[in-house]
């Protein structure tokens, strides 16, 4: 057969029989062959991050074996740098604007107004119940005055009566 032909023959194509599609579920162990991924050795930095993803530096990689690093051995994490939804790429600075710390710092506010008034209303409550008692003990003293002069005057009456009953003697 000549190595360079002017006229190639057509080549036929040669399909392989195509097995018919099985029903698919969640525990079908049986499925095609996937190929495996290639993998990429310099990826192309990419701006699109999900929610709990953090950019990664060329020096996360050297640091990113519990070998290279003894952080990683003890159970650590390299969290410098990283960049998540729950932190919303806030810096240091503008940690005080945080909508959640002002809400919290208003809710302290709010505490502590209240707490003060709760102060001023129990002081205020006190001196009511201070007032009253005293108002208590001063209606005792005059009550015990009124007895006391009831008494003298009934000893008075008494002894009025005692010389009323001589008179009339003479036939009245």
């Amino acid at each position: 057969m000549p190595l360079f032909k002017s006229h190639p023959a057509a080549p036929s194509p040669e399909r392989e029989p195509t097995p018919p599609p099985r029903k698919g579920s969640i525990f079908n162990r049986r499925r095609s062959p996937t190929p495996p991924p290639t993998t990429n050795p310099n990826p192309p930095p990419t701006a699109n991050r999900g929610f709990f993803s953090r950019r990664r530096s060329s020096d996360d990689s050297s640091l990113g074996s519990p070998r290279s690093n003894p952080n990683l051995a003890r159970g650590g994490s390299l969290r410098s740098g990283s960049s998540s939804f729950f932190t919303r790429n806030r810096h240091l600075g503008d940690v005080s604007q945080d909508p959640t710390i002002l809400a919290a710092k208003e809710k302290v506010t709010i505490a502590e107004r209240a707490e003060a008034e709760a102060d001023r209303a129990l002081n205020a409550a006190r001196t009511m119940v201070r007032e009253a008692k005293a108002h208590v003990r001063m209606l005792e003293r005059e009550a015990a005055e009124e007895h006391k002069r009831a008494q003298a005057k009934q000893a008075v009456a008494n002894d009025v009566s005692r010389t009323a009953a001589a008179l009339g003697r003479h036939g009245n």
